[in-house]
Parts: structure tokens; C-alpha cells; sequence
């Protein structure tokens, strides 16, 4: 599926809610159609020196940098935004078109 990619990776704040972030990030994706896929997952090789801290990175997948934008501005991203952001101590997030030079076989 070619389109765009936007990235985030996070580092959460000590005693942060993480689970309730996370279960809220799920739930978001999960409800704006807008967002044709979501996946995430948590640093296993825990290299800081690589890491730059990072712990989390997310991956949601549009049809169009328009989409991108128009989910930016959207309500719910925008609430469950300020949530994250107080949850985190730091922030990464790029947007991306995807090039697919190898597809995933069985």
C-alpha cells in the first residue's frame, strides 16, 4: 500500500500513564477512518546510544499528505494530543512517503 507514513517516537515522562495512552492512541486510531492503519511497538535492544532515549515508536499509515493534515487538525487528535504530549518527556514525528522495494512473504 503506497502512501503516507507519520511517525512518532516518544520517550514518556516517569510515572506517566502509559497504558492509558497507549489503550487511548488504540482506540483513536482505531475509531478515524481517516487513518488506513496502525501499528506500534516498544524498543527491545534498549541502546540508548541508537535510541536517543526513545522508547515507543508509532506508525500511522494515510492515503495522501492531505490526510495527514486534515487528521493534524482533527478534534480528537487534537484533545488526545495535549495528553500525549503532557505524558511525554520527548517528542519525534516525521511524515513520509513510503517506497516498498520488498514485500513481506510468508
Amino acid at each position: 500500500m503506497a502512501g503516507i507514513k507519520h511517525l512518532v517516537m516518544a520517550k514518556f515522562k516517569e510515572g506517566a500513564a502509559v497504558e492509558q495512552l497507549l489503550l487511548d492512541m488504540k482506540k483513536l486510531a482505531l475509531e478515524l477512518d481517516i487513518i488506513k492503519s496502525f501499528e506500534w511497538g516498544e524498543d527491545v535492544m534498549e541502546n540508548d546510544k541508537y535510541s536517543h532515549g526513545f522508547t515507543h515508536t508509532f506508525i500511522f499509515m494515510f492515503d495522501s499528505a492531505e490526510d495527514v493534515a486534515a487528521y493534524m487538525k482533527h478534534p480528537r487528535h487534537v484533545e488526545y494530543g495535549k495528553k500525549f504530549r503532557a505524558g511525554t518527556e520527548k517528542i519525534l514525528a516525521v511524515d513520509f512517503p513510503t517506497v516498498i522495494d520488498k514485500i513481506a512473504t510468508a
